[in-house]
């Protein structure tokens, strides 16, 4: 049969008119309406998934935006209804039409296209656009604040005053606050004889110099005997305040607000009796005059007071009994007052304390002087940001301000006092020598330098390393940098295991280096069972090894370091590669000079010390390198010779001298008495004991060697020890002319004789006119 959307077109027009949507319906089958109703579908949801599609945005640009399609109006949201109810009633269309939905729905969605926005260009501030914007802000915020606060205590509830509960709570905490000050002040007053006497003990064992350590131990000792007593006090305050509250929440309440008020001042006291020490100056760590010592300790006292009662007492009993906003007024206005009370007396005593500082850093060490210069310059300004800090935290978090501020400070503290003791240590240490043996100093001369060179070098690494690692543990306890985050994380444990590796490769490099030089300066030298020096050859080459092996490690050192930093050492090798390659090329004498001075030295040719002739030079050879010899001349003349210029060369201390004596004789006196006094005079030398050992063996005489018109000659030779020869001739030459002089034996003399010339002729005179 057919249904109510098919309707029988074969009918005739005289039929009543139907509908408008029968007639819309009348234009497809079910199966043709299929598709327009899935067209129809898809329009409904296209708003919904345009927004779910990621990647796509909705909103548009004045001239990117396009006309919305016209809304369908009455009628044919109408006939779409009754063609969708006409397709579901059928059973063929609707079975057509969740085909064609699983279809479609099994058909991947197409990827969208993106819509592509320029990047927002962020606008770069500069330093000053920044602090203003910060100032800006927090003066805004601060202003809001006061508003805020004048609005709160205008129209806050106040609690009823009940005159019976006032009174009896401020009885009880008085009782309280009486009777923990009057104990602790009791017994502090009773172990002030035992400080007095631990500071004397202390500073006779220290101006006795039997050990730098009896003071400050007795200074630590005072320090923890007076938290021992600040113990004790808070333990018989905690008893009293059990037995004074009666079970009362408030006055317990407020007992211990007191307590921990208490506790946390008078710690802080105790650290200013420890620096200051106003009662025992024997006990005072640093050189300040007793007038000062109380200034300080009494107004520091009185400011730490004001501070920590009124921000940890009074502003809480205020908040609870009264109201918050009373509360947060006593907080800006005690804040106030200790700000500017603080700011007075800084700048009171700027010039003071100043003074006091400089005259601290003259009497310090160098690296303390440094710091203590640097601090008394900018210590006002710090002291001053510190108490303004103050001020404004409480003003903008008064339940962690006070908190957050006396745990940086008792951190700070801690940090530079740790600090500052570890730095004295090491700079005590630095003032010390390691001292060895004398067995030990004579076979290596230069151990003791150099170990010392690398204690003192190590110990001033360690102090610059603990002052930088202070800073970072400062900056972190006031919370501007992640100390413990750094270290753990990143950079911090990438920074560390960097200068571990470093100090490694420099350790192994030091003792290296001091170990083989160590060796070889033991070979130049004799030991403590006599062995003889070595030759001169062996100490030259021995020299020139020690030379070549601290060029070696200290540039392979410097590579690894480098490597180890980050530094890409692959273009240095290059670059020196290339860099010794053009240098060979270019330097051609260069090469020539260091291999010719390496065979010299290899075949033992010179030493320092020889003496020797180059060319027309004659001197001592001085200097030995690898590029050139150093001779002086007995003129005091210094040359440099390079080896490439030396093609020949003598050398007087090689294996024996030689003395060959020429001595004339007049022709008319008797050879043979010449030759006995010649004889006499050389065995009169030869008896001497200083000459005697530098002949080796005996003299050869020649006799008569040469005859003239007027003389003859008589030679006598000795071989004698390197260098000796000058010595023994000069003996020689000494033994013959006395003993010639006792024999009259003449030496030849020159004779002129003068015989007169034949007179001239007279020149003709010239006429006259």
């Amino acid at each position: 049969m057919p249904g109510f959307f098919t309707p029988d077109c074969s009918q005739k027009s005289s039929r009543a008119p139907r509908p408008l949507y029968l007639s819309f319906c009348s234009l497809f089958s079910p199966e043709d309406a299929v598709p327009w109703i899935l067209l129809l579908l898809s329009l409904f949801c296209a708003p919904s998934f345009a927004v779910s599609i990621p990647g796509v945005t909705t909103g548009t640009t004045a001239t990117q935006q396009t006309t919305p399609p016209p809304e369908p109006d009455v009628e044919q949201k109408k006939a779409a209804y009754s063609a969708l109810a006409d397709v579901l009633e059928n059973d063929t269309s609707r079975q057509e039409l969740i085909g064609q939905l699983r279809k479609v729905a099994a058909t991947p969605p197409q990827e969208p296209v993106p819509t592509i926005t320029p990047p927002q260009v962020e606008e770069q501030k500069t330093v000053l656009e920044n602090v203003t914007d910060v100032s800006r802000h927090y003066g805004s915020e601060l202003s809001s604040r006061f508003a805020q606060l004048y609005r709160n205590l205008i129209g806050s509830p106040h609690k009823p005053f009940n005159p019976h509960t006032f009174t009896t709570a401020a009885t009880q905490f008085l009782l309280l606050a009486g009777a923990v000050f009057l104990f602790y002040w009791l017994v502090r007053l009773c172990a002030w004889p035992l400080y007095r006497k631990m500071g004397q003990w202390g500073r006779k064992k220290n101006q006795q110099k039997s050990s730098w350590l009896h003071l400050p131990l007795m200074i630590a000792s005072a320090f923890i005997i007076d938290l021992l007593l600040l113990a004790l006090t808070l333990f018989m305050g905690q008893v009293l305040a059990d037995r004074l509250n009666a079970g009362n929440k408030t006055i317990a309440f407020q007992q211990a607000l007191f307590l921990n008020a208490f506790a946390l001042i008078e710690f802080f006291k105790a650290l200013l009796r420890l620096i200051f020490c106003p009662h025992v100056p024997d006990l005072r760590p640093f050189s300040i005059r007793d007038e000062s010592a109380r200034y300080w300790a009494l107004r520091l006292s009185v400011l730490s007071g004001l501070i920590g009662y009124g921000l940890l007492v009074a502003v809480p009993i205020i908040s609870n009994q009264v109201n918050v906003q009373f509360g947060a007024l006593a907080n800006v206005l005690i804040m106030i007052c200790i700000t500017v009370w603080a700011l007075y007396l800084i700048f009171h005593n700027k010039k003071t304390i100043t003074q006091s500082l400089l005259h601290l850093a003259d009497r310090s060490l160098s690296f303390f002087s440094l710091f203590i210069r640097a601090f008394a310059l900018v210590w006002h300004w710090l002291a001053s940001a510190y108490f303004i800090v103050l001020c404004f935290f409480s003003l903008f978090d008064p339940g962690n301000s006070l908190k957050f501020m006396m745990g940086a400070t008792f951190k700070s503290l801690a940090i530079i006092g740790i600090a500052a003791f570890v730095s004295g240590l090491l700079s005590r240490w630095l003032s010390k020598t390691f001292t060895l043996s004398p067995q030990v100093q004579r076979s290596y001369p230069e151990l003791q330098k150099r170990v010392n060179g690398w204690i003192s070098v190590s110990l001033k690494v360690a102090r610059i390393l603990t002052v930088c690692v202070a800073i970072m543990l400062l900056l972190n306890a006031w919370g501007l940098f992640d100390f413990w985050n750094w270290l753990h994380n990143g950079a911090g444990e990438k920074t560390v295991d960097i200068l571990i590796r470093i100090a490694l490769i420099l350790f192994f490099s030091a003792v290296g280096w001091t170990l083989l030089a160590s060796l070889i300066e033991n070979r130049l030298v004799s030991d403590i069972h006599g062995r003889p020096l070595p030759s001169a050859r062996a100490r030259t080459l021995l020299t020139l090894f020690r030379n070549a092996l601290a060029v070696i490690i200290s540039t392979i050192t410097i590579m690894i370091v480098l490597s180890e930093i980050g530094v890409n050492i692959a273009p240095l090798l290059a670059g020196a590669g290339a860099l010794g390659l053009a240098i060979s090329f270019g330097s051609q004498t260069l090469v020539k000079d260091i291999i010719t001075g390496v065979f010299i030295q290899f075949e033992n040719g010179m030493n320092t010390g020889d003496l020797v002739t180059i060319g027309p030079l004659t001197g001592t050879v001085e200097r030995m390198s690898i590029r050139s010899v150093g001779v002086r001349q007995d003129t005091g003349a210094y040359h440099i010779i390079p080896w490439s210029s030396i093609t020949t060369f003598a050398n007087f201390v090689r294996g024996i001298g030689s003395v060959v004596a020429n001595y004339d004789v007049d022709r008319h006196e008797d050879a043979d008495k010449a030759k006995q006094a010649l004889r006499d005079a050389v065995e009169e030398m030869m008896a001497m004991e200083d000459i005697r050992g530098l002949v080796i063996g005996e003299p050869s005489f020649a006799g008569i060697v040469g005859l003239t018109n007027t003389a003859f000659t008589l030679r006598v030779s000795f071989t004698t020890q390197p260098l000796k020869q000058w010595t023994v001739r000069f003996a020689l030459d000494s033994m013959v002319k006395k003993h010639f002089d006792l024999a009259a034996v003449r030496m030849p003399v020159q004779t002129y004789q003068v015989l007169p010339s034949p007179a001239s002729p007279t020149p003709p005179q010239e006429p006259t006119l």
